[in-house]
């Protein structure tokens, strides 16, 4: 299985471009989209949002990975990690840290295999997705084994909005369970507070629920927490409990 999490957008033709790639490379191998509006530009809100949504695929899944706003430059290897039983293909540009950080078995490769034909500004399609086909076929491209250089911060939750979903829902970097059930959070001067589902706040109000993912969300019941906080990728958050920090 390849698992696609990409901020290439919902509309245009990169997506359908690497799946042309990797349909004609292994047509019987099913190709999942999971995110196709990962947080663009933004490797570190991606990397958590990566480490949550990635769990509940089978062993040997292939995540073709690409938030790259580097592609072409020298700044970041295109890379293959392995932890905990799967497989990630993408660049080495922090994506893949807080994965890493956090599993019990972490390997990872440089890519040094090139194609004959490669562009400078879309290695999603021309590298990663070639590579991507291989490791599903039990192969494995010419590729260096390095160590991956984590710093005591690649673990740790991220107390900013990661991603803003369909309905207008803010998806934190805070996984839940770290935090007591009484702990609120501040966001744009609202002190929020943690229920159980929507409808635990009137119509129209905002709440901070566990999502069904297992991290802290804002929301509002019926309504949309974006336009209400006019809120952003990126916009910081704030644990409010005496017991509770990031």
């Amino acid at each position: 299985m390849i698992v696609l999490f990409t901020d290439f957008g919902l509309s245009g033709p990169y997506v359908g471009q690497m799946k042309a790639i990797l349909a004609q490379a292994v047509p019987n191998e099913p190709v999942i989209d999971l995110f196709a509006d990962a947080p663009a530009y933004f490797p570190i809100a991606a990397a958590h949002l990566l480490a949550t949504y990635q769990k509940g695929f089978p062993a040997d899944s292939v995540f073709l990975c690409v938030v790259d706003p580097g592609v072409g430059s020298t700044e970041r290897d295109p890379m293959i990690v392995r932890a905990d039983g799967h497989w990630y293909v993408g660049p080495g540009n922090g994506l893949f840290e807080v994965i890493a950080a956090r599993s019990a078995r972490v390997e990872a490769w440089r890519i040094t295999w090139r194609p004959s034909n490669i562009s400078a500004s879309f290695h999603g399609r021309d590298l990663f997705a070639p590579v991507a086909a291989m490791l599903v076929q039990g192969a494995f491209p010419q590729a260096e084994r390095i160590e991956l250089k984590l710093n005591v911060d690649s673990g740790r939750d991220f107390a900013s909005v990661i991603y803003i979903d369909h309905f207008g829902n803010l998806i934190s970097g805070l996984r839940a369970s770290e935090y007591p059930t009484d702990v609120r959070l501040g966001f744009k001067g609202t002190n929020i507070q943690r229920v159980r589902t929507f409808s635990d706040v009137p119509e129209g109000q905002p709440l901070c629920y566990e999502n069904s993912s297992g991290l802290l969300e804002i929301a509002v019941n019926r309504g949309r927490a974006d336009i209400l906080f006019d809120a952003l990728v990126g916009d910081p958050l704030e644990l409010i409990s005496p017991r509770a920090s990031v």
